[in-house]
C-alpha cells in the first residue's frame, strides 16, 4: 500500500509559475485525467468507502504518448490543510484491440463503470484535470486545471512507509517547496476536490 502526503494550492499566475517550475525542477509530462467516483448506496464491510476510476493520458517530453486506466481506493485524512492518504491502486487492462487507443480506453472505462454499478456502487461525481507534471527531490509537482474549479498546484510525496510516522518531515518538505515558488500558504486548499465540486453543483 502506497502512502501519500500532499497539498494543493490555488494558483493565479499560471504561466509565471509554469516557467518557474521548468527552471527549478525536471519536467516529466503533460497530462489529461478523467475521474469518476463510485460509492455504495450504503457503506458496508465489503465497500467501506468509495473508489476512483481514472483514465489518464500522458505526453512525454519526446512527444510519445501513453495512457492507463486505474482503479484507486484511498483512506483520506487532512491535517492542517495537508492530506495524508493510504492508497491501493490497480491498473485495468483493455480486453480487446482497437485502432484508436483513446477510444479503446474510454470504452473500457465505461464497461468497468458498468461493472461497478452492477456490484452496487453508483457514480457520485466526476472531474477532469489537465496540466503538466514536474519532479524534484522526491516531490511530484503538478500544475493543473480542474474543470469548474480553476487552477491548482499539487505537491505530493509518495512512500511505502506509514505516512503518520513521517508526516511532519513530509509536511515541512512540501511547505518549503511551496515557499520557494512564491505561493502564499494561505492559498492552500484543505477541501477535497469532490467536496468543492459538490458545492459548485448545488
Amino acid at each position: 500500500m502506497a502512502a501519500e502526503i500532499e497539498l494543493k494550492a490555488h494558483v493565479e499566475n499560471i504561466e509565471s509559475l509554469r516557467r518557474l517550475l521548468v527552471e527549478k525542477t525536471e519536467y516529466k509530462s503533460a497530462f489529461e485525467k478523467e475521474d469518476t467516483y463510485y460509492f455504495p448506496s450504503e457503506m458496508s464491510e465489503l465497500f467501506p468507502s468509495g473508489f476512483r476510476l481514472r483514465w489518464e493520458k500522458r505526453t512525454l517530453p519526446d512527444g510519445s504518448e501513453n495512457s492507463v486506466i486505474l482503479l484507486t481506493h484511498k483512506k483520506k485524512e487532512v491535517r492542517d490543510g495537508i492530506e495524508v492518504n493510504a492508497e491501493k491502486e490497480f491498473e485495468i487492462q483493455a480486453s480487446y484491440c482497437h485502432a484508436d487507443s483513446n477510444q479503446t480506453a474510454h470504452r473500457t472505462v465505461v464497461e468497468f463503470g458498468q461493472l461497478l454499478e452492477a456490484m452496487g456502487l453508483r457514480p457520485v461525481t466526476s472531474k477532469r484535470k489537465k496540466g503538466w507534471a514536474f519532479c524534484r527531490d522526491g516531490i511530484t509537482a503538478e500544475l493543473l486545471e480542474v474543470g469548474k474549479l480553476g487552477w491548482f498546484l499539487e505537491l505530493e510525496i509518495i512512500s511505502e512507509s506509514d505516512p503518520k510516522e513521517n508526516f511532519e518531515d513530509g509536511k515541512k518538505q512540501l511547505l518549503n517547496f511551496l515557499d520557494s515558488l512564491g505561493i502564499a500558504r494561505e492559498a492552500i486548499e484543505s477541501r477535497f476536490y469532490s467536496e468543492m465540486l459538490k458545492n459548485e453543483n448545488q
